[in-house]
Order: structure tokens, then C-alpha cells, then sequence
């Protein structure tokens, strides 16, 4: 489990499903029986001291109307489909519930930024761009063969790295049909290897809960 600040207050805790259920009870014994209200998120938890956790159903989960059944959709195996881009690099694949099935890693040197002025910056800012519009050319053609084929079988598209280049290389004409699928979430992860793919199954799969205390705080 991790936490962080949420913007405007409280913290944001991403949960594994499988510890959801212990979660929640985690959170009636420090605030009490909490009210379970549904959202168009997921589930709302109101308990009697005003402490709230809203629970944030994971990418191709289905809607759940308490905390039974939204475990249950959590934990359900689904085929998502990763896509994880930056500007010198790309990772595709398909994750079966926790295993994944499909991947393909590909990488190309793109120039780091020089200090040189004039003439000598533009030239090394050209090269730079067509560099990182090759590398970007390379991960949508690697999207089209890999995930394109799959589009009916997942039940949702999970993207990390630069948001940047994730939303150009989504942007192709081919890939409407994946860019459809595409969650809210972002995942924050390093330059694109397979062990980054693999690790990226969790982040895909996490449950994120908002949660505010009464006083403001945000005690996970």
C-alpha cells in the first residue's frame, strides 16, 4: 500500500484488491460503521465521526452497489491492455488478471538537451525532435500490431510515462478503438523496460481511495 497528498486535501492510498476488504474494516474500527453510498467513481464511505474514503473502482471494473461485490469485481481477473511511453522508448502489452501475456519493449537513443546557443541548438533541437518522432512512429506501430487485435477481449487500456507522448502515440487514426478504452489514471514510472511492464500490472490493477478525516487530515 502508498499514500500521497491529494490536491485540496486528504490523501490519496492506492490498495491492492486483494486487501481492500481488510482496508475498509481498517477504517470502520478507527472512524465506526461507515454509510455506503454509489457513486459514479465507485463507492462512497461516510462514517458517524465525518471521515470519508472514496473508493475508486480500478480500471474495467464493473459498477458494485457495496463493498462485497466491488471487492469482488476488484479481484475478478480482466484483460487490460499497458501502454507505457516516453520520448526514447516504448512498452506495450496485455496483462491477464496479474500475468502478463503479451509484451514488447523497444527503445532508441534520443539527444539530451545541449547548452549550446545559436545555430549549434537548433540543429541539436531538429535532430532532438526527429529522434523522438521516430521513437514515438515505433511505439504506435508496435500498438497497432500487439493491442489493436486484442481490442475485444480487454476491458480497459492503462497508459504510464509521459503524458505527452502517450496522448501522440494514441493519436494515430488506428488506435481509436484502444484510445477508447483508455482510463483516467496515469501511471508514474521510470524510462520503459520489462520489468517496468510487469510492475506496472499492479499500478494497473491498484484500488485508489480518497480519504478525508473531519479535521482535515488524512490518516490512511
Amino acid at each position: 500500500m502508498s499514500s500521497r497528498p491529494a490536491a485540496g486535501g486528504g490523501r490519496w492510498v492506492e490498495v491492492d484488491p486483494g486487501r481492500v476488504a481488510r482496508w475498509v474494516e481498517g477504517f470502520a474500527g478507527r472512524h465506526g460503521p461507515p454509510c455506503v453510498s454509489v457513486e459514479s467513481y465507485g463507492l462512497l464511505l461516510t462514517a458517524p465521526d465525518g471521515a470519508t474514503a472514496e473508493l475508486q473502482a480500478p480500471p474495467g471494473a464493473p459498477a458494485a452497489a457495496d463493498v462485497p461485490a466491488f471487492v469482488a469485481a476488484a479481484t475478478a481477473p480482466r484483460r487490460l491492455a499497458l501502454l507505457l511511453a516516453r520520448k526514447g522508448g516504448v512498452a506495450v502489452g496485455i496483462a491477464d488478471g496479474t500475468e502478463l501475456v503479451v509484451s514488447k519493449v523497444d527503445t532508441r537513443y534520443v539527444q539530451g538537451r545541449t547548452a549550446a546557443g545559436g545555430w549549434s541548438q537548433q540543429r541539436f533541437a531538429r535532430r532532438r525532435d526527429n529522434q523522438t518522432k521516430a521513437a514515438l512512429g515505433d511505439a504506435v506501430e508496435l500498438a497497432v500490431r500487439l493491442l489493436l487485435p486484442q481490442v475485444s477481449s480487454l476491458a480497459a487500456l492503462v497508459c504510464g510515462g509521459d503524458r505527452r507522448a502517450v496522448d501522440t502515440v494514441l493519436a494515430d487514426r488506428r488506435l481509436a478503438p484502444l484510445a477508447e478504452l483508455r482510463a483516467d489514471r496515469l501511471l508514474d514510472v521510470p524510462e520503459p523496460r520489462h520489468a517496468v511492464l510487469v510492475d506496472a500490472i499492479a499500478g494497473a490493477r491498484a484500488v485508489h481511495i480518497l480519504v478525508r478525516d473531519p479535521d482535515g487530515g488524512a490518516r490512511a
